[in-house]
């Protein structure tokens, strides 16, 4: 019996050796330990903390899921302390945790993420939503939970989603607060819009009512009343409630809430207080965006149970919950292909000199030697929990980012609509349209209508012109001409003209005050320089510039202007002269270029028609004298139809019809030309547009202080030189009068608006040519002023109710003493008018010359074919073109004549010869 005991003993040594002298190689451990890391106490810790402790008995009451294995959650309370917090990771790194549950806290989370990373133990976040917690940074940090950089991307899509252009940002004063408010920023630059004022609030322990009334009254100063509050559950009531007290919860403000308050919503067992509602009404907020279904629902229901009826269900309890089973299917899913849960000591404490590890034991610390392997299972990890689809992207956020839009109403709140990440702002859940393509167009965004602060349904302005106490500082040229637009009288600081006219009215009509007042620009004895007054805007020396200021690109890209209240354009004005009817007034129709052109196609056609017409008709026969005058005869009577030769061939007929049809036309214009000549007063300057300004060395009038002078310099390349600033309308008269040769000024130069005025005193100057640029004057601003848009519809409406023109009708109303204006034009028909009709006259002359030439070379072959056939050089080339011209002067019937007589005698001369007697043959017998 000793025997057998001993061989049996011996046997389960050798298995127990061979099976467990490496019990972590080959069999399943038996615990699984996870370490959780938050504050028990706040209202996020004690939600998680029951969430974790249900999630872990519904793990290992599933036997499919770790097969045996048991999961321990190991939890410890930091007492809100984020050194405590990592005291205790510290030490669970000594208990061989395989993944550690992070706190909510971003810089616990910060602090732990080192530790997690050195000894390769995942950190699974279930709260951190910190923008800026990036994996490249922070490797084992999972974060089970959506980014703050999709929450602000839905907060911006909002405010672009409602039109309005600036927001403030009121935010905790710590690294989740100031992240998420950078991350905002971002987001509404990409959509043009911008945070115009932020302000961070200290933590609960150091801030003070008055602090939070100090913040809100500064809010109150700026012009956007679109407020965004990233704050905590704790702060951000205190704020809302002292926003009410001092009436910021009204007609007017938008109020929207990151995810704190759908938290506070959320976590409530009970309805709140009316009294805490009603600091809360009109508010929208944000709620991650969790899948409806029945496994979520059972187990709302059974939460009162857990939670005894002290806590509500928030979304970051359902993330706690599915953390733990992310952990847990990571395990399985490692254990299945073989791993190991091994640790080994931390091998840089080693290396330390002296190094015991001291009271803390921290040689103790250890290396989760598969870490790596087991967050890549993480990773990989896909399941259904309690939130919808749990899976992870490329770059470790959860797919599918959505959240739920809130709007705080009556004892309660609703939902009125979702963005998600995919498809933007949407009335339907986000997974119906995930088996959609993504639509993010503008026409594809919708919500539900939204019960505004004060009750309203009316979508809210967003700002208000600031009540700060200060009045709008408009800076004004202080003109020395054309005062009919802006002036200052004399001896006061009242200014008045057609544009502060139109300024104020504009004013009138936005539904706000606008407190302000009109600063003058300049010496007075000059026109200031409307660039300086502009760039001035930049300089803050002003809030807005109001004057004819033109709509100019270098002007826009430094300042904001209005709709243009009036337009302008550029236009030369230059002397000018009557033509009276004198005795040679019947060669004014045409210019001397045109005159020239008729006679010379008239003699051509004369030349071609003799041409066609000299061997078959007698008219154009003759002595060459007679010829001569012919051709002179037929040329210039055809162009009254009057010639007395007829034509015969086909080419000539042809010819002369295109001539004559010619002929009407340029009669027609003639006629109607001289009439005008004869019976309207007709003006003439030598200058006729900028055209031929640019083509001449004369000077050119500009008005000094105005852009003009630079963009003839620098766009119609004018030489400076050539450039007269002038001062006043007497300037610009005396310049006009003394002309180029005296030393003024061939033409001047300035916007039409203002040459109206002038012309209007000035009757011996005309505009010449037309408008050679198009723009308007507006009033210009500091870059994305608030006040633009309202002013620009207010100038709009001005023009449609017919203010706008009373203005303009009051200001610039011509005077009577000149007669009515008269563009000054060309006297001149001029050959350009014409050039197509000459060209299909000349290119028809040619084709017939061609045709006619081409007929006769051929009947001289017909004829002379021994003068055409002759291969004799030197005289014989002289000979034969003598024929040929000969054969072209003769008539056609007698060439006929000739060339028959000729051949006769060919034929009788071979005849002849036939007929002579041949030489005596001999014949033999």
């Amino acid at each position: 019996m000793e025997v057998l005991w001993l061989l049996l003993s011996l046997i389960l040594s050798l298995l127990v050796f061979s099976n467990g002298a490496s019990p972590n190689v080959s069999s399943r451990p038996a615990t699984v330990n996870i370490g959780a890391v938050f504050t028990f106490d706040s209202p996020l810790g004690r939600v998680a903390k029951i969430a974790i402790e249900e999630a872990v008995k519904d793990v290992n009451s599933n036997s499919s899921i770790l097969s045996g294995t048991k999961l321990v959650v190991k939890m410890v309370d930091t007492k809100s302390s984020k050194f405590v917090g990592l005291i205790e990771a510290l030490r669970f790194m000594k208990m061989e945790t395989v993944a550690l549950l992070g706190s909510h806290i971003t810089e616990l989370v910060r602090l732990m993420s080192p530790v997690a990373d050195e000894l390769q133990v995942p950190l699974l976040s279930y709260g951190a939503t910190d923008a800026s917690l990036s994996p490249i940074q922070f490797p084992f940090l999972v974060r089970m939970t959506q980014s703050d950089l999709y929450q602000m991307t839905a907060v911006a899509e909002m405010v672009d989603y409602f039109g309005w252009k600036d927001v403030i940002a009121i935010y905790l004063d710590d690294n989740h607060g100031r992240n998420g408010v950078a991350a905002l920023g971002d987001k509404l630059a990409e959509r043009h819009c911008r945070i115009i004022y932020k302000v961070g609030l200290p933590p609960v322990s150091k801030l003070s009512r008055a602090q939070i009334t100090d913040v809100l009254l500064k809010v109150t100063l700026s012009e956007s009343r679109i407020i965004v509050l990233h704050m905590d559950p704790f702060i951000g009531p205190k704020v809302l409630t002292e926003a009410r007290h001092l009436e910021m919860m009204g007609n007017g403000f938008v109020w929207i809430a990151t995810d704190w308050l759908s938290f506070v919503l959320d976590s409530s067992p009970f309805p709140l207080p009316q009294t805490t509602m009603d600091t809360m009404q009109g508010v929208l907020t944000l709620r991650q965006h969790t899948l409806d279904s029945e496994r979520k629902r059972d187990f709302f229901s059974k939460w009162r149970k857990l939670s005894g009826g002290t806590i509500g269900l928030n979304t970051y309890g359902l993330y706690a919950y599915d953390t733990v089973f992310l952990a847990a299917h990571a395990v399985k899913a490692y254990l299945d292909q073989g791993g190991t849960i091994s640790f080994s000591n931390y091998s840089r404490f080693s290396s330390i000199p002296n190094n015991k590890g001291g009271s803390m034991h921290l040689d103790a610390i250890k290396v989760f030697d598969e870490g790596k392997q087991f967050l890549r299972n993480i990773l990989q990890t896909r399941f259904i929990g309690l939130t919808g689809p749990v899976e992870f992207n490329l770059e470790r956020s959860l797919i599918h980012p959505s959240f739920d839009i809130i709007n705080v109403v009556g004892t309660g709140f609703r939902r009125i609509g979702y963005w998600s990440n995919y498809s933007g702002l949407s009335v339907l859940p986000p997974e119906m349209l995930y088996s959609k393509p993504p639509n993010r167009s503008i026409e594809n965004q919708h919500l539900y209508s939204v019960v505004w602060p004060g009750d309203t349904t009316v979508k809210p302005r967003g700002w208000v012109y600031s009540n700060n106490g200060n009045q709008l500082r408009i800076g004004v040229p202080n003109r020395v001409s054309f005062r009919e637009f802006v002036t200052l009288v004399k001896g006061t600081d009242i200014v008045k003209g057609f544009c502060i006219d139109v300024f104020t009215a504009a004013l009138d009509l936005l539904p706000y005050g606008v407190p302000h007042k009109f600063i003058p620009y300049g010496d007075g004895r000059k026109n200031p320089s409307y660039n300086e007054l502009v760039n001035l805007l930049t300089a803050d020396v002003f809030d807005a510039v109001v004057g004819e200021f033109a709509i100019i690109a270098n002007r826009t890209k430094i300042a904001d202007f209005t709709q243009p209240f009036a337009e302008s354009g550029l236009v030369v004005v230059a002397p000018y002269r009557k033509l009276s009817s004198d005795g040679w007034a019947f060669l004014r129709p045409f210019s001397p270029v045109m005159w020239a052109v008729i006679a010379a196609f008239s003699l051509f056609l004369g030349i071609v028609v003799w041409t066609l017409e000299h061997r078959i008709n007698d008219e154009f026969r003759g002595p060459p004298r007679q010829q001569f005058i012919t051709v002179f005869s037929f040329s210039f009577s055809s162009l009254f139809s009057a010639h007395r030769e007829n034509t015969i061939s086909t080419l000539g007929r042809f010819i002369l019809l295109i001539w004559l049809f010619i002929v009407l036309i340029i009669n027609s214009s003639y006629t109607a030309s001289l009439s005008s000549i004869l019976t309207v007063q007709k003006l003439y300057s030598s200058v006729t547009g900028i055209e031929s300004l640019l083509k001449t060395d004369d000077p050119i009038g500009c008005p000094n202080g105005s852009y003009i002078e630079s963009y003839l310099n620098e766009v119609l390349k004018i030489h400076k030189s050539r450039l007269v600033p002038l001062g006043s309308q007497e300037e610009y008269a005396l310049a006009l009068q003394q002309g180029p040769r005296k030393g003024g000024v061939a033409a001047v130069v300035d916007e039409r608006l203002y040459m109206d005025l002038f012309l209007s005193r000035y009757c011996n100057f005309k505009i010449v040519g037309q408008e050679f640029t198009k723009s308007g004057w507006g009033f210009a601003f500091h870059r994305d002023s608030t006040l633009v848009e309202d002013v620009s519809t207010a100038i709009l409406t001005l023009s449609e109710n017919g203010d706008l023109q009373k203005i303009r009708e009051k200001w610039l109303q011509k005077r009577s003493g000149c007669s009515a204006e008269s563009e000054i034009e060309s006297n001149h028909l001029h050959f350009k008018s014409f050039w197509g009709l000459f060209l299909t006259c000349g290119i028809a002359f040619l084709v017939a010359l061609l045709i006619y030439l081409s007929q006769i070379v051929w009947k001289f072959r017909k004829y002379y074919p021994d003068e055409f056939n002759s291969t004799i050089q030197g005289s014989s080339q002289s000979r034969r073109l003598q024929t040929f011209l000969s054969f072209v002067n003769v008539k056609e019937a007698k060439t006929k004549k000739m060339c028959n007589e000729r051949q006769m005698e060919n034929s009788l001369n071979i005849d002849k010869v036939h007929e002579l007697p041949g030489p005596v043959q001999e014949t033999s017998n």
